[in-house]
């Protein structure tokens, strides 16, 4: 299947969208992003809903993710394991059937390698540690991407045109 140079340029343009938004939210509400903290809420994993609509969400949230990660505290682990547990949730997220699912991925994702990471940088309990990010997450993916998924229902045609599943 060849694809169009319209396409392909919508693609680049969608992910490249995705990871600036992300990246600018992260870095606003940097003091709840990133840290010690025991609930992170990154504003921006309400994004994480995306790959519902377009696939151009999986490589934008990854290089978000990976653009983000270099201010975070934790450092160069943060860079990697941050990305790649972002870059494994969005194509889980994509392969999800309904958009109300989209959301699991990245919340047993990030709360499982996210959490660990955490657990080995601070020496935070395991479990906490893991629940903490668990709870963060779903307050992001569901609570903030559900209102995101409420307002792409109503605009998704004029977004996200000729997507797979949108």
């Amino acid at each position: 299947m060849k694809i169009s140079r319209v396409h392909y340029a919508r693609f680049l343009t969608q992910a490249a969208v995705i990871a600036a938004v992300y990246t600018v939210l992260t870095l606003v509400f940097a003091p709840i992003s990133y840290g010690e903290s025991m609930i992170q809420i990154r504003v921006s994993e309400m994004l994480t809903v995306l790959p519902f609509y377009t696939p151009a969400a999986i490589p934008g949230l990854f290089v978000g993710v990976l653009i983000s990660n270099l201010f975070s505290p934790v450092g160069a682990i943060d860079v990697i394991l941050g990305s790649l547990a972002t870059l494994l949730a969005a194509w889980l997220s994509y392969r999800m059937p309904n958009k109300w699912l989209v959301p699991i991925p990245p919340i047993a994702v990030n709360g499982l390698i996210i959490g660990g990471m955490l657990h080995y940088v601070y020496q935070f309990p395991l479990l906490l540690t893991i629940l903490s990010i668990t709870i963060g997450q779903i307050v992001s993916c569901y609570a903030l991407g559900g209102i995101l998924i409420a307002v792409l229902e109503k605009t998704k045609q004029h977004l996200f045109p000729n997507s797979d599943q949108a």
